[in-house]
C-alpha cells in the first residue's frame, strides 16, 4: 500500500544572539560564539563530533596514539574528565605528573587538531568512587556542592591547581580548550553551579564555552550555562528485571524533547519535584553523553550491539542536535594505584557494583584499543557531519503532522526532516534494542521545499526492519550541480583527480537514486520513468566503479555510490598534499608523512581515491606489500603484516569452585558483586606468555572464553583485569603490563554464579549463563597481535598537519 507522508518546510527565523554570557572575547582570531540555535566559529555553524576519553584512565605513553584512533573515527573534539580524589587523594598534595598529567594531554590533543571540553566536577560521577570526591572531604567539616565556604574554600584551592595545569591552553588564547564542563547531574542547585562558574575563571580557568548537565529537568543559572544532554540504548542502574529499561525507548524516536530523565535516576530521590525544563529556545540542542556502549554492573548486564549505538546518534542528529558528544567514545580502565578502590560499588553507597579495574563501556574504542565496528559504524555519520555540519547546524527539526503514538508504539514510520527551507535532510530510524521494528511497504515521502515539492523515492519502496539512514534534499553535489534529492546517505564531497566528487553509501535493499533539474546532462545510471519533467535516475549495483556523471553550469560532477557495507568502511584522511578517501576494514590513522592501521588481520586491504602518485611502500620497502590495482575510482593495495591470532596453553591449577554466598547490598538492596575473599575459592587457570609476542610494539590481547558468573585476572600476584559474564569473549590487553606477564604468566580466576535471581543478562545469551550451573573454567585462550601497519610513499613526510579541528 501506498504511504504517502506530507511535510510542509519554510527557512527557520534567525537564531536569538547577545544573550548568552559566554563566547570568545573581541579581537580574537575565528571567535567561538554560541546563540540560541547552534554554535558558530568565525561566524560559520559549526557542529562539533565529540568523544569522551578519560586521560587519567589510560596509561600515558599511549595516549597519542588513541587520540590519533579517535581522530580517525571522524571527532574533532575530546572531553575528558576531572576526577578530585585522583589528583589530591590526599589532602593538599595535587598530582598532575604520569598519567595525572593533564596539560600534557591537552596539548597532546591540541597537536593533533582536536579541540577539548573539560569536565572539571568538582563532583563528577563517571562511575568512579564518591563521585570523584576525595575520601578525605567527608571529614572536612563542609556541606559539598554548596555554597557553605568552607567548602567553597577547598575547591577554590583544587580549580586554582586547574587553571595552572591549563594556563594558555584557552581557544582564545591560541589552545583547544573550547568548553567547560561544571559539576554533572546537579540539577537543584542553580546558584551553587554559577558560583562554580565564579570561582573557576577566577582560577584562570578560561573556555568560549560553559556548560553543565541538563537532564531530568536540571535548574540551572539562565544564560550562565550552556545545558548538555545524553541519552543511552541501555541502563547499568535499572533494576534486573528481565525486560528492556523503558525509557530508554524514547532515544530511538525523532522528538523536540531534549531531556532524559533516565540519566542518573538511581542517584536522584524518585519523588523530587521538578523544577521544568531549561528554555529551549534560549539555547542550541547539545549533548555530551549519547551513549556509544554502556558499563555492565554486577546486577545488571546489558548488552549493546552497533545498531543500537548507530540508530541512537543518528535519532539525536535528526531531533536537531547541533553537538554530538558520546560517552564513553574509548574504554578505559580504572586507576589501581590509589590507596582506596576507585571504581563505583556498594561499600560506597552506591546502588550498583561494577568491575574494580574494567572501564570499557562496551565502547567504539575498548578499554586497550580495540576498534568496535560501532567506530565504524558512527565514522559514516561523522563524515556527513564534517562535509554538510555547517549547514545541518542551521536547519531546526520539522516532524511530521502524525507519528508514532507514544514510546511502546513499534508500528509508526519513524522519520523527520531537517531544513533550512531551501535544502535539507531526510532522517528514517527503524531501528529499536530488544523490540524489533517491522519493515514497512509501500513507503514515499512527500516533502515541500522553499524550492518545489519532491517526492521521495520515484517510486514506493519497502524500508527494512533495522534501517536507519538520512537521505539529502536540495543538495549541491558540486559546483553548478544540485540534486533534487537521493534516496542514499552523503558521505563527502572533495576533488578525485582534478574531479569534483561527491560520494554516497546506498541503504540496503532501498534502490539508490537521484532526481536531478530538467534537461540535466547525465551519463551512467539507468533512467526511470516519473510522469514529470524531473530526471530520475537509479544506480543499479553500487560499488566502486558506481559513478554517475552529471553536468552542470560549471562543468561535470562525479557522484560516487557504494554499498552500505562499503560506507561503514570508508574514511577521509588528509596526506601526501592531498584530501584522500580510504576504503579499509581497520581503521586508518594519518600521522604527519604515514599512514598506520592497527589491526588483527593477516591480510589487510586498502583502497585510495585519488592513489599517491607515487605508490606506497612500507619501511621496509615493499615487504609483504602488493599491488597497486585499479578497484573502479580507487586504486588498492594488499598487506600481509603476519600471522593471526594463536591459541593459547592453559594449564589449570585448581578446577573446583565454591560459588559465593548471594548478597545484596547499596541503598536499593541489588546483587552485590563476589567480594575479594570468595576468589580464594574460585577456579585457577594458568596462561604462560611467550615474550616473542611483543616484538612487533603493538597490542596483544588475551582473549578468552569461560563459563561462569566472574573472573579475574592477575599477574605476579597483582590484579590486572577482570570481567562480569555477559556473552562475549573477554579480552584483556597485555603490553602495559608485558615484562610481568613474561615473568609471571596470567593467572585466572573464575566463581560460577552463586544465585539464581537478581541478575539480568540479555536474552540471548541468558540461557548460557543459566546452563553454567555451577561450573567454572576457562574454556579457550587465543593471544591475538595487534599489529601496526605502516604505510608511506617514496617522498618526504608530509608536513601538512591533521586538517581537522582549526582547519
Amino acid at each position: 500500500m501506498l504511504s504517502l507522508h506530507a511535510h510542509d518546510l519554510h527557512a527557520p527565523p534567525p537564531g536569538r544572539s547577545g544573550h548568552l554570557s559566554m563566547g570568545s572575547a573581541g579581537g580574537v582570531r575565528a571567535p567561538l560564539v554560541p546563540d540560541s540555535r547552534r554554535i558558530l566559529r568565525d561566524g560559520v555553524p559549526w557542529l562539533p563530533v565529540m568523544a569522551e576519553f578519560h586521560f587519567s584512565r589510560y596509561p600515558a605513553a599511549e595516549w597519542r596514539e588513541e587520540l590519533l584512533k579517535i581522530r580517525a573515527g571522524g571527532v574533532d573534539t575530546v572531553a575528558t574528565y576531572l576526577f578530585w580524589n585522583q589528583h589530591e587523594e590526599r589532602r593538599g598534595t595535587f598530582r598532575f605528573d604520569g598519567g595525572l598529567d593533564l596539560r600534557r594531554f591537552v596539548r597532546l590533543c591540541g597537536g593533533l587538531g582536536l579541540a577539548v571540553a573539560v569536565r572539571v566536577g568538582p563532583w563528577s560521577h563517571g562511575e568512579c568512587r564518591n563521585g570523584g570526591f576525595p575520601e578525605w572531604l567527608e571529614s572536612a567539616g563542609c556541606v559539598p556542592r554548596t555554597d557553605d565556604p568552607a567548602y567553597l574554600a577547598l575547591v577554590e584551592r583544587y580549580f586554582a591547581r586547574i587553571g595552572r595545569e591549563l594556563r594558555g591552553l584557552s581557544y582564545d588564547e591560541g589552545g583547544p580548550v573550547v568548553a567547560v564542563q561544571i559539576e554533572n547531574e546537579l540539577y537543584d542547585a542553580p546558584a551553587h553551579l554559577a558560583t562554580l562558574r565564579r570561582l573557576a575563571e577566577a582560577a584562570g580557568i578560561s573556555a568560549p564555552l560553559w556548560t553543565a548537565t541538563g537532564w531530568d529537568a536540571a535548574d540551572l543559572p539562565r544564560d550562565v550555562l550552556l545545558p548538555v544532554y545524553g541519552g543511552y540504548p541501555e541502563a547499568f542502574w535499572a533494576e534486573a528485571h528481565d525486560g528492556w529499561a523503558r525509557e530508554m525507548r524514547r532515544h530511538y524516536f525523532f522528538t523536540p524533547v531534549r531531556d532524559d530523565p533516565a540519566i542518573g535516576a538511581d542517584l536522584r530521590p524518585a519523588t523530587r519535584a521538578s523544577h521544568g525544563v531549561p528554555d529551549d529556545r534560549r539555547y542550541p540542542y547539545l549533548t555530551c553523553e549519547l551513549g556509544s556502549g554502556m558499563a555492565v554492573a554486577y546486577h545488571r548486564r546489558p548488552l549493546v550491539r552497533t545498531a543500537d549505538v548507530s540508530a541512537l546518534a543518528l535519532a539525536k542528529l535528526g531531533s536537531g542536535s547541533v553537538w554530538q558528544g558520546y560517552y564513553l567514545y574509548h574504554g578505559c580502565s580504572q586507576r589501581l594505584d590509589l590507596a582506596l578502590p576507585n571504581q563505583e560499588s556498594h561499600a560506597t553507597g552506591y546502588p550498583n557494583d561494577l568491575p574494580s579495574v574494567s572501564y570499557d563501556f562496551q565502547a567504539p574504542l575498548g578499554e586497550y584499543g580495540q576498534v568496535r565496528p560501532s567506530f565504524h559504524a558512527l565514522r559514516a555519520q561523522h563524515l556527513l557531519i564534517r562535509d554538510s555540519g555547517a549547514r545541518l547546524a542551521d536547519m531546526p527539526l520539522r516532524l511530521p503532522d502524525t507519528g508514532p503514538d507514544g514510546l511502546d508504539d513499534r508500528s509508526a514510520l519513524r522519520w523527520a526532516v531537517r531544513s533550512s527551507g531551501a535544502e535539507g535532510f531526510l532522517f528514517v530510524n527503524n531501528h529499536q534494542p530488544h523490540e524489533p521494528l517491522p519493515e514497512h511497504r509501500g513507503v514515499r515521502f512527500r516533502i515541500a521545499l522553499d524550492g518545489g515539492t519532491y517526492e521521495v523515492p520515484a517510486a514506493p519502496v519497502t524500508v527494512p526492519a533495522g534501517a536507519h539512514f538520512v537521505w539529502p534534499l536540495g543538495y549541491e553535489a558540486g559546483p553548478g550541480v544540485r540534486l533534487d534529492w537521493v534516496s542514499a546517505q552523503p558521505l563527502a564531497r572533495l576533488t578525485v583527480d582534478g574531479v569534483a566528487t561527491a560520494v554516497f553509501a546506498a541503504t540496503a535493499g532501498i534502490p539508490a537514486q537521484l532526481s536531478t533539474e530538467p534537461g540535466s546532462v547525465v551519463s551512467g545510471g539507468v533512467a526511470v520513468a516519473t510522469g514529470d519533467d524531473r530526471t530520475v535516475v537509479e544506480v543499479p549495483a553500487p560499488g566502486t566503479d558506481a559513478v554517475v556523471t552529471v553536468t552542470g553550469s560549471e562543468g561535470p560532477v562525479r557522484l560516487l555510490f557504494l554499498t552500505e557495507e562499503q560506507g561503514r568502511r570508508l574514511q577521509r584522511v588528509r596526506i601526501w598534499g592531498a584530501e584522500r578517501l580510504v576504503l579499509c576494514d581497520d581503521a586508518v590513522l594519518a600521522d604527519g608523512g604515514e599512514l598506520r592501521v592497527p589491526t588483527e588481520a593477516e591480510t589487510l586491504s586498502l583502497s585510495l581515491a585519488p592513489a599517491p602518485a607515487a605508490g606506497l611502500r612500507t619501511p621496509e620497502g615493499t615487504t609483504g606489500l602488493s599491488g597497486p590495482r585499479a578497484d573502479g575510482v580507487f586504486t588498492t593495495w594488499t598487506v600481509s603484516p603476519g600471522a593471526g591470532g594463536v591459541a593459547a596453553a592453559v594449564e589449570c591449577v585448581r578446577a573446583g569452585a565454591v560459588a559465593p554466598p548471594a548478597r545484596d547490598g547499596g541503598p536499593l538492596h541489588r546483587a552485590s558483586a563476589p567480594v575479594d575473599a570468595d576468589f580464594a575459592e574460585a577456579a585457577v587457570h594458568r596462561i604462560a606468555v611467550d615474550r616473542a609476542l611483543f616484538d612487533e610494539g603493538g597490542e596483544v590481547l588475551l582473549r578468552l572464553a569461560y563459563t561462569g558468573d566472574v573472573a579475574r585476572a592477575s599477574i605476579g600476584g597483582r590484579l590486572v583485569a577482570d570481567h562480569f559474564w555477559y556473552g562475549p569473549d573477554w579480552e584483556i590487553g597485555l603490553r602495559r603490563h608485558a615484562a610481568e606477564a613474561v615473568e609471571h604468566g596470567v593467572e585466572i580466576r573464575v566463581l560460577p554464579l552463586g544465585r539464581a535471581d537478581g541478575v539480568y543478562v540479555d536474552a540471548s545469551v541468558r540461557g548460557r549463563l543459566a546452563a553454567a550451573g555451577t561450573r567454572a573454567s576457562v574454556d579457550s585462550a587465543a593471544f591475538v597481535p595487534v599489529r601496526r601497519v605502516r604505510l608511506r610513499t617514496a617522498r618526504e613526510p608530509d608536513p601538512a598537519g591533521p586538517g581537522y579541528f582549526g582547519a
